[in-house]
């Protein structure tokens, strides 16, 4: 049994140089469980494992090998590079995890059940147990928590269910790492609010006083948030960040801001007209709810379609922004204002209110589709489109980003490193066959 809730590393980076660095810094912030991430394993092979027992001797080393099948040989291989731990799904058959636990018992290692994506959890942790696993994990993946999940509900039923150790893992944080404790926890999983920190030795001090006081610890990062934070969101973090997070998709080519630093972020309302017709832009104020991007396609031409006296109209009612496909005007008086206006043209010549056009209307430039609804986030290096049914997914995702490119800057910058070093960039160059 585990005699009080401990916090477990998780080292899910594709390097293995980078997750040293992380794990010496976290050791020194009092971390003595180290885990060999699933990522890590599979980018560097069961090497990393024998260097992490090699660095930290007196480390507990976890395996997280995800064991589907062949359980018996993958337990053998983890124990012999020195796995003190070495992890099994729960979705694998009974036939391996009896394999596994058998194994561990033949090579001193003890064998976590994790429950990732199991449908009962509980059925299965009870299950896990009677055949002599050592801990089971509940365990949120990623892509979920990107979507708003966590573990907290599955944590609290699978520890009231069953007597052997629960690890959870999924978002944990600062101050969400004392509520697992409270809800059952003894063992704490933590990847991103570590090994993304600039500085982890102070995050796992931060983590570890939070589980054993009981308090928490606020931070700003590491958080994950819902559709009614999504404008918050979207304004923290750049359409470099969200363009990264959706594989490059999304962008607009054309739009740029007027002037540095513009910035907006809002469902969009989409406007088709002809170049110069400004009848539907000015119409669609009117239609606009507080908070919206308009989005307005006139093929990326002039004569302008906007100019001082619209965006006026905007801030006064609340409008986020306006995104032009074709020419806006007054661009000096628009700066002063302050509005948020992306055109791909300015030219001073406005054409004539003929009425030639529609609002709400979907449209498509570049690669892009842009409907009624999606949301618009625009700043200085361009204009991105996200889907609206991704909106939440998409807007976790840049954080992500954001997060892991905090500690690599900090390498950059206050360890003199290279970002080709820091990344390892030529041993990832991508080969191809003939």
């Amino acid at each position: 049994m585990i005699a009080e809730p401990q916090l477990q590393l998780a080292l899910d980076f594709a390097n293995l140089s980078q997750a040293l660095r992380a794990a010496h810094e976290a050791w020194e912030g009092g971390v003595r469980r180290l885990e060999a991430g699933t990522p890590l394993i599979k980018s560097e092979g069961l090497d990393c494992v024998r260097k992490l027992r090699a660095e930290f001797p007196d480390a507990t080393i976890v395996a997280d090998m995800k064991i589907m099948d062949a359980g018996r040989a993958e337990v053998e291989m983890a124990a012999k590079a020195g796995a003190n731990v070495v992890a099994v799904l729960g979705a694998a058959s009974d036939a391996t995890i009896r394999e596994c636990i058998e194994a561990g018992q033949s090579y001193g290692a003890q064998i976590m059940v994790d429950l990732i994506e199991v449908a009962d959890p509980v059925s299965r942790a009870v299950a896990a147990a009677r055949m002599g696993a050592a801990i089971v994990g509940v365990h949120c993946p990623i892509d979920v928590q990107m979507e708003g999940g966590d573990p907290m509900e599955s944590l609290r039923a699978v520890a009231a269910a069953v007597d052997i150790p629960v690890a959870v893992a999924g978002g944990i944080n600062s101050e969400t790492a004392p509520v697992a404790v409270a809800n059952g926890a003894s063992v704490v999983i933590v990847g991103g609010a570590i090994i993304k920190a600039p500085d982890a030795r102070q995050a796992a001090e931060d983590i570890l006083g939070a589980m054993r006081s009981g308090q928490a610890v606020q931070t700003d990062a590491y958080k994950r948030f819902g559709a009614e934070s999504l404008r918050e969101t979207f304004m923290r973090v750049s359409t470099a960040n969200i363009s990264d997070a959706m594989h490059r998709k999304g962008w607009v080519p054309g739009p740029m801001a007027i002037a540095p630093g513009l910035k907006c972020a809002g469902p969009a309302l989409t406007v088709w007209a002809y170049p110069g017709d400004w009848h539907k832009p000015v119409s669609a104020i009117d239609q606009a709810e507080p908070g919206t991007v308009l989005f307005v396609d006139v093929r990326g031409e002039g004569p302008a379609v906007w100019g001082e006296e619209a965006s006026k109209s905007c801030v006064r009612k609340g409008i986020a922004g306006i995104v032009i496909h074709g020419a806006s005007r007054d661009n000096r008086e628009i700066r002063e204002l302050g509005f948020p206006c992306f055109s791909t043209l300015q030219c001073m010549a406005a054409g004539d209110p003929k009425g030639v056009g529609m609002i709400g209307v979907p449209l498509h430039i570049g690669e892009t589709d842009i409907r009624t609804g999606d949301w618009v986030i625009a700043d200085d290096d361009g204009v991105v489109v996200v889907p609206a049914e991704r909106a939440v997914e998409i807007a976790n995702r840049a954080l992500d980003v954001v997060e892991r490119e905090a500690r690599e800057k900090t390498e950059i910058m206050e360890k003199g490193m290279t970002l080709g070093e820091v990344s390892e960039l030529m041993r990832w160059e991508q080969k191809r066959g003939d």
